[in-house]
């Protein structure tokens, strides 16, 4: 072994697997730094992938090649899609997994992906010569020499766990936590801070009364994860769910005083829209009571997952709390909650390909740019292992706008805003969330992928197949003519108003009580044009039926994307010295020279930038 590699990535998380995975793939001699190789793609918190958001992104990181939602799919214990009941801007897949089987797939697929090695062992030292990244140091003491360093550490970097007064040291639990690193980047100038997150208690099953709680099932349609992958295989489990009480709370409250997030042991900011239990009572006191979810962490083990009890308190007041809850009045856990506090950099000091601007060719990804939840580390590591390939072998830098990709949104926010809690991907982040849907992924970022490589020839011809297919169903239903006493009596028994003349097929589609199969059943033609469909047939007609009753809103939503692309085309990036600019505020020049914009667009999406100051710098660019 000679050590010296295109790309290094250090940690094997969500991020490091999809960033050394996309590397490796593109044809970059990769390796892939881990402590522990039984730990790779470990769901450190809940054994879930997806949500709100999250499922987009996962689709996303799938139709560009990446191998998260393939994983999710192989080894799925439950699947759901959220927000059915909304339109299909707002629909989200979601799905419980095998904790174990995840991290064994995962495994299974970088082993056998050429130019990829895997080394075990931890990364002290960055080494950097005239502002650019040569490799890195270990605590072993080998020297990696490399031209592109990926760092994926997530919290392990200067890890510190707390159990209510009781702190040790991690970056996991169990697991040791990684030191020196951090303070090797920030002598070359990169600004870091701390935050924290949380995680819940895990509960033997055998303890549980689910008498008293209500069940939770899944799905088992056609909907998947991965554009490509197989039905599901693995045995689908329910989940639970119960709510706390009054009398629990009262517990926690009298234990707020040995509470490291309200005792001013822990200092750093926790994530907003995912509070531990004992903030949850502190911010909402007059609630009388909060949802739990109680989920399966494996197809064939008792260790049950606590949804929604995330908790640093004394060991003692979570049981003790937990108990007041009838479903676990004879309560067993396999071990406490726990918050661990963590180093993070600040996002701003990166460019839009994750590559940092004070260190050539180091890329960061995952929760170390401040974001929390193994998606959003996913959609970052794929990214930087594209553009870490691109940097060593040439080629254009390859971003993904907001009107692209949720992963687009989530990186822009990141690089033009920064973060001051840790950050979670919704929907509401997206302006343009009728173009960013789940169903569309593969058709708005597999061809992309494949002018880059990472798809394939075969992946790249199903692509094209289902949009043909797609554009097939939608044409048919233009043209064909309805005739209103042929299909009145379908009409009414399908629940919407008769016709009083013709129209053409797409025109009952769009109704919202109409859907593709229902009307099928009464137009022959049209049923046997959509069985000569053979395979994918339910996705293909569901996106040719979004594509169908939303396209009016796409449209409109394109209009005011492509708007905005006129700014983003306008570069500004080295065209000014912000300090010497009198007319804008205060706030806009410290702002400015802080994150150096590279286009109009991206300034005017920085906080404390006003409309009028973008006007500033339009007029002085016309001057």
């Amino acid at each position: 072994m000679d050590f010296k590699y295109d790309v290094i990535v250090i940690g094997a998380g969500h991020a490091g697997c999809e960033a050394a995975a996309a590397s490796a793939n593109l044809g970059s001699k990769t390796c892939l730094i881990t402590m522990d190789m039984n730990k790779i793609g470990q769901m450190s918190c809940n054994p879930a992938v997806g949500g709100i958001a999250k499922g987009q992104i996962v689709r996303e990181i799938d139709a560009l090649g990446g191998y998260m939602g393939l994983v999710t799919d192989r080894t799925a214990i439950q699947f759901r899609m959220l927000n059915r009941s909304k339109g299909p801007a707002m629909w989200s897949p979601r799905a419980q997994c095998d904790r174990g089987k995840f991290i064994w797939a995962w495994r299974e697929i970088l082993e056998n992906i050429p130019n990829l090695h895997i080394w075990q062992d931890t990364v002290e030292e960055l080494l950097v010569e005239n502002g650019e990244v040569t490799g890195v140091i270990t605590c072993w003491g080998v020297t990696f020499h490399a031209k592109c360093v990926i760092l994926t550490a997530g919290t392990f970097l200067n890890g510190l766990m707390h159990v209510g007064p009781k702190m040790l040291a991690g970056g996991r639990c169990a697991e040791p936590a990684s030191y020196h690193l951090t303070e090797s980047i920030a002598r070359h100038g990169i600004e870091y801070g701390r935050m924290k997150t949380g995680t819940p208690v895990r509960i033997d099953a055998r303890s549980v009364h689910f008498e008293h709680m209500d069940t939770q099932d899944g799905e088992n349609d056609f909907h998947r994860f991965s554009f490509i992958s197989e039905p599901r295989k693995l045995k689908q489990l329910q989940c639970w769910t119960c709510f706390t009480n009054d009398e629990a709370h009262e517990i926690l409250r009298q234990g707020l005083s040995e509470s490291p997030l309200f005792n001013g042991q822990i200092q750093s900011i926790g994530p907003r829209y995912c509070p531990s239990i004992e903030t949850k009572i502190v911010t909402f006191p007059d609630k009388p009571q909060h949802q739990l979810f109680l989920e399966p962490e494996g197809e064939s083990t008792n260790e049950l997952y606590l949804n929604g009890f995330s908790s640093s308190l004394p060991m003692n007041i979570q049981i003790e709390a937990l108990k007041k809850i009838p479903a676990f009045k004879d309560l067993v856990i396999y071990r406490p909650g726990y918050a661990i506090e963590y180093d993070y950099f600040d996002p701003t000091q990166l460019k839009h390909t994750l590559e940092t601007k004070a260190i050539k060719n180091l890329f960061m990804a995952g929760q170390v740019n401040g974001t929390t939840g193994y998606e959003e580390a996913g959609g970052q590591g794929i990214i930087a292992g594209i553009n870490a390939h691109i940097n060593c072998h040439g080629g254009e830098p390859f971003v993904l706008g907001r009107d692209e990709a949720y992963i687009g949104v989530l990186i822009d926010d990141l690089v033009t805003k920064g973060v001051d809690e840790p950050y979670r991907m919704f929907t509401s982040r997206a302006e343009y969330r009728i173009l960013l849907r789940q169903d569309d992924a593969d058709m708005r970022l597999t061809e992309k992928a494949y002018k880059l490589g990472l798809v394939k020839q075969d992946r790249y011809n199903m692509l094209c197949s289902k949009r043909e297919a797609v554009q097939g169903i939608i044409e048919y239903t233009k043209n064909f003519s309805i005739k209103a006493a042929l299909i009145n009596d379908a009409l009414e028994k399908l629940g919407t108003a008769p016709l009083t003349r013709g129209c053409k097929l797409m025109d009952l589609i769009i109704r919202p009580q109409i859907t593709i199969a229902s009307i099928a059943e009464y137009i022959p033609s049209f049923k046997a044009y959509l069985d000569k469909i053979t395979d994918r047939k339910e996705e293909i007609i569901e996106a040719a039926e979004v594509l169908i009753k939303y396209q009016g809103y796409i449209d409109r939503e394109r209009m005011i994307a492509d708007k905005i692309h006129r700014l983003e085309s306008i570069r500004i990036k080295g065209k000014f010295d912000y300090n010497s600019l009198n007319s804008l505020s205060t706030e806009a020049r410290q702002k400015l020279v802080k994150i150096d914009p590279e286009t109009l667009a991206q300034a005017s999406r920085i906080p404390g930038i006003s409309p009028s100051d973008i006007n500033v710098l339009l007029v002085l660019l016309g001057r």
